[in-house]
């Protein structure tokens, strides 16, 4: 998404979990209109149609729980509109608020769009605190005062996080002479990201001809900053990133990684991308655990079980999304009812076992279709045990309205240029340009 503020504009900013848009990824549950926008309607034999703006793949029809809630309601149905990208997805949202016209009963919005919508659209949304049912304790505190406004509003209802970990090819890793069991990996590199670079440095001599330790620039910037408790904003709403040590830290290590020919050379989630994936490319991955279905998409069948998942250097959070009511829909009470129901501890532990989405609640961290998950990919291991532990970890970070706009410009004008000959001083300056055109528009 490139969508353009002016600086003079402060953002109100959240304590939250760091973040990138999860919903980059394509892969839409149900075809929809590219703008989104679309209105709820009364169904046929007298039910009442509850419709759902979302973006990406949320899999609520994929683990089955709109039959289960309309078998529980027989007078309820519900549609669902998506746009495969969030990209395309969130200007048409922000424009049907801004407007009050053409809302769902329902929209979803990122996580990385989340403060500007309750900076600047919170009046807008009903408040979903107040909704029977909801319980502030069954989420974690972070994932809550994301979606909360300074008066104690909340707007947004979290559905999914996504904890950090480092998935790796086992073959890969053993053809190298590095160990590969899991917690032997993730002494390599504990506590430290510059670890997991030299642990990438003893792989590129002895690792198979043609690969990388690592899949992209983006994919290794986005796990360091996420690790972070102050990137782009700091608490005042100042955009810092320029003058921010631990931003420019990350950018100089992923650079120097990039220098060493530790990562490929493909911006993630392009079909360039996905090609590494299937052609075993690479032998390490930044990866929550919704990651693990899109390698999983993309992977040739005999990648199955060569996957493994260690513990990250340092714990963070990548993606994560909330259901929101707005006021003017047609079905306002109807909407509250489902998505308290929809983001409920029991059905976010159901969508984990069926698409990976990893819980917000954290009442949902011990139940048994968490603690006993298993991915084709991943073999035996315990993903859902690692990838709790780590949400228990991630740190409360500052975010601001347009985040996304300085990650991607650091990413796709910034680290990604090394892998092309530019030096790092260069990267940085075309990715600081990029960004502060991007933001004085």
């Amino acid at each position: 998404m490139r969508a353009r503020i002016r600086t003079a504009r402060k953002a109100m900013v959240l304590a939250a979990a760091a973040s990138l848009g999860a919903g980059l990824l394509a892969g839409c549950a149900d075809d929809g209109k590219d703008d989104g926008s679309g209105s709820s309607s009364g169904g046929g034999n007298g039910k009442t149609t509850i419709t759902l703006g979302l973006f990406g793949a949320f899999g609520f029809k994929e683990a089955g729980l709109y039959t289960e809630y309309e078998k529980l309601n027989p007078k309820i149905k519900i549609a669902e509109n998506v746009v495969e990208r969030n990209e395309n997805y969130y200007p048409a949202l922000l424009n049907h608020l801004t407007t009050n016209s053409g809302l769902q009963d329902v929209q979803a919005v990122e996580v990385g769009n989340i403060a500007e919508i309750v900076n600047t659209q919170a009046a807008k949304l009903e408040d979903l605190s107040k909704v029977s049912g909801v319980n502030k304790s069954d989420w974690l505190d972070w994932k809550w005062q994301q979606a909360t406004t300074k008066d104690g509003q909340t707007i947004g209802l979290g559905t999914d996080i996504g904890p950090m970990a480092i998935c790796y090819r086992k073959d890969m890793f053993e053809k190298a002479g590095l160990p590969t069991d899991r917690a032997e990996v993730a002494k390599l590199w504990a506590g430290d990201w510059a670890k997991l670079v030299d642990a990438g440095e003893k792989y590129k001599k002895n690792g198979p001809e043609g690969t990388t330790f690592m899949d992209s620039p983006g994919g290794l910037l986005n796990a360091l900053l996420s690790s972070e408790k102050e990137k782009f904003y700091d608490a005042s709403g100042k955009v810092i990133y320029k003058t921010n040590p631990a931003v420019r830290k990350a950018f100089d290590l992923t650079a120097e990684a990039a220098e060493k020919g530790l990562l490929g050379a493909q911006t993630q989630f392009q079909p360039s991308w996905d090609q590494t994936i299937a052609n075993n490319k690479f032998a390490a991955m930044a990866c929550p655990p919704w990651m693990l279905g899109y390698i999983k998409g993309k992977s040739n069948p005999d990648a199955k079980g060569k996957w493994d998942v260690a513990v990250a250097p340092k714990s963070g959070n990548w993606g994560g999304s909330f259901l929101t009511v707005p006021k003017s829909g047609k079905n306002v009470e109807e909407a509250k009812k489902l998505v308290a129901w929809l983001t409920a501890p029991e059905q976010q532990a159901k969508l984990f076992k069926v698409q990976g989405s990893f819980p917000s609640a954290q009442a949902a961290f011990s139940s048994p279709e968490v603690t006993g998950a298993k991915n084709d990919m991943t073999g035996d291991a315990p993903i859902g045990e690692i990838f709790a532990e780590a949400a228990k970890q991630i740190p409360v970070q500052t975010i601001g309205p347009k985040d996304q706009i300085i990650q991607q410009g650091l990413t796709d004008n910034g680290v990604i240029l090394v892998t092309k000959g530019k030096s790092p001083e260069e990267a940085w300056e075309t990715a600081t340009k990029t960004i502060d055109n991007n933001l004085d528009q």
